[in-house]
């Protein structure tokens, strides 16, 4: 049997005629960038994170540029972050002209370390950017505290946790601004890049000027932006999957649990931070003999991914960053991603479970 690492497919199939009505709406009314079209798109999209407003960008990585700009970073800040993520984190902190303060990750969840912050910061950090990594979030109240002592601004990488909840709040609402990616890989994903930042009116009214060149009238540029505006087409097939996105969900957890039952005798299977839901943008596991059973999985026709393999500090373009973050480096040695996509079919995941438990045998 063969069991692809995802499906990217199916979720156009699950709403071919919303995505199809949606994009000939597009064209019939040759409106493709900002516009009716954004303005819905955003105001749903707060509704849906219970945040007060929201601002839809051209991808998720200038979602992270415009949030930083709008909450004043900029040359001579430091911004506290992880370095176990997809390197846009750390890119947007240099983009903005910040330096990256690297953090080690929670051993257990891979989240970022909240007692290596604390040792960490100091009066020159202006933020901290940190990520949902695989898609559930720290623990936010004390990630509050210690912004609030400190004076830094909280900004939620959430590229990987859309419709997750801390504590019943749903991640959108909690930090001063939170950005999201619709990449098509993402459990919500757009036919191409766009993104969003949600938070108050007035850091999002500063996203809009952002993305759209600095202006705030049609002639009027008060600050040096970006041409960061999302396509309307995106807005709108991101609308036509939303209604479906929490069925999607609740089966990523079903299967998500069934491994943890079967493989958690095996593997070191994903922790649950107290007080979330998880949305398994990926289903992590851990062991140090990942590459041999990665190449038995393949043997057995089970697609896997390793996410990441290379921590952020260690590539080459962020060498004069680079802090020691020992469990983040050994962490990256021992992890696999497999196949945890909403439409696996029963079969699908039980001939992961054996693959994976046969290798053991």
């Amino acid at each position: 049997m063969k069991v692809p690492f995802t499906n990217l497919h199916q979720q156009y199939l699950d709403c071919k005629q919303e995505i199809d009505q949606a994009i000939a709406g597009t064209i019939a009314s040759s409106s493709f960038i900002t516009g009716p079209d954004v303005t819905k798109f955003e105001t749903v999209f707060a509704r849906y994170v219970n945040a007060e407003d929201c601002a839809a960008t051209g991808s998720g990585t200038m979602a992270l540029i415009c949030a930083l700009r709008a909450c004043g970073v900029g040359p001579g800040d430091r911004v506290l972050t992880t370095p176990h993520t997809f390197v846009a984190t750390t890119e947007a902190i240099v983009c903005v002209g910040a330096e990256p303060v690297f953090v080690d990750i929670d051993p257990y969840t891979h989240l970022i370390d909240l007692d290596d912050l604390e040792r960490k910061v100091d009066l020159s950090c202006r933020a901290v950017l940190f990520v949902d990594i695989y898609g559930q979030c720290p623990d936010i109240r004390r990630l509050n505290d210690i912004c609030i002592r400190w004076n830094m601004r909280m900004i939620e990488d959430a590229a990987h946790s859309i419709g997750n909840r801390f504590d019943g709040s749903p991640v959108g609402s909690m930090a001063d601004i939170t950005c999201f990616s619709f990449n098509p890989v993402k459990n919500l994903g757009a036919m191409g890049d766009a993104g969003c930042c949600t938070g108050s009116k007035r850091f999002m009214d500063l996203v809009r000027m952002y993305r759209d060149h600095g202006r705030t009238g049609r002639y009027d540029i008060v600050e040096i932006g970006y041409n960061a505006r999302v396509d309307n087409l995106q807005s709108n097939v991101v609308l036509a999957k939303l209604p479906k996105l929490q069925g999607w969900l609740d089966r990523k957890q079903k299967i998500a649990g069934y491994y943890n039952q079967e493989l958690g005798r095996v593997v070191t299977t994903p922790t649950l931070q107290p007080g979330n839901t998880h949305s398994y943008y990926v289903y992590v596991i851990q062991t140090p003999v990942r590459d041999q059973l990665r190449e038995h999985l393949e043997l057995h026709g089970v697609q896997t991914n390793i996410h990441y393999a290379t921590t952020t500090h260690l590539q080459p373009a962020y060498a004069s960053w680079y802090v020691p973050c020992p469990v983040a480096e050994h962490t990256v040695k021992e992890i696999l991603s497999l196949p945890c996509w909403y439409s696996m079919s029963d079969d699908q995941v039980e001939h992961v479970v054996r693959s994976v438990r046969s290798w053991f045998k």
